[in-house]
């Protein structure tokens, strides 16, 4: 396998720094208004469930057992929290999609020095707006026959063993995925076209998939973690996939 772990971690390191850049700021502000409003309210939704759910159980509990609040709630904070983190990635990924594309290509434009013939503006942001959606669909459509798969290898004894390390890789390997189409929808290839390039330089893809994984489950860090990861995935492509 080509590439290198480290190296694609940074991308996503290298992608936060190039936020501020006077050229990027304005790309990046909808996007991240976009990620605030959706975390807000899949913060709220879900702690409001998971304090209900857990009152509600520990009162049917003896008294005697009632130590295990503090060991519960912490657990559950960690379980929940890395669950909507991917939750509020995928769902801000669908809607500010459009908005994405446009990142990613200021991003070129600004580490080439050379235009890209993608979206124009806004407007043609917007424009963009149903088939940005039958592209993120066509993703979804890709995972879900593999997260069938680790589902079930996750209920064989033995093999379940490794169910939490194929988990991660498994959203590593669609992390990277996810925001390297970016980059290659705007030079109009195909969703393959992403495949075949993330899995020419795998170790790098995956370093950089596998950190987006980790920081999206983090909260108030996530805020910042899909601009910074369409910068990065741009950067990854720009230097070593196309």
């Amino acid at each position: 396998m080509e590439g290198n772990l480290i190296r694609g971690a940074d991308y996503l390191f290298r992608g936060a720094r190039l936020l501020t850049h006077p050229a990027l700021r304005l790309f990046v502000i909808v996007p991240l208004l976009v990620n605030i409003l959706i975390f807000g309210s899949l913060l709220g939704v879900t702690f409001s469930f998971l304090d209900r759910s857990i009152s509600s159980w520990m009162n049917s509990l003896p008294d005697w057992l009632a130590f295990l609040e503090w060991i519960i709630w912490p657990l559950l904070v960690v379980v929940f929290g890395l669950l909507t983190g991917y939750v509020f990635t995928a769902v801000a990924l669908l809607i500010a999609s459009p908005f994405n594309n446009l990142l990613a290509e200021k991003t070129e434009e600004l580490v080439t020095g050379k235009p890209v013939d993608a979206l124009e503006g806004p407007l043609a942001a917007l424009l963009s707006v149903p088939r940005a959606i039958l592209r993120e669909l066509a993703k979804l459509l890709y995972y879900v026959p593999m997260a069938l798969l680790a589902l079930i290898l996750s209920f064989v004894p033995g093999i379940n063993l490794a169910a939490p390390l194929l988990w991660f890789l498994l959203g590593a390997w669609m992390m990277s995925i996810q925001f390297v189409d970016y980059p290659v929808d705007n030079h109009q290839l195909g969703f393959g076209e992403v495949k075949v390039a993330v899995g020419r330089r795998r170790l790098s893809s995956l370093g950089f998939g596998g950190i987006v994984a980790l920081c999206a489950g983090i909260p108030v860090v996530n805020f910042f973690v899909v601009p910074a990861a369409v910068v990065g995935a741009t950067l990854l492509w720009c230097e070593e996939l196309r």
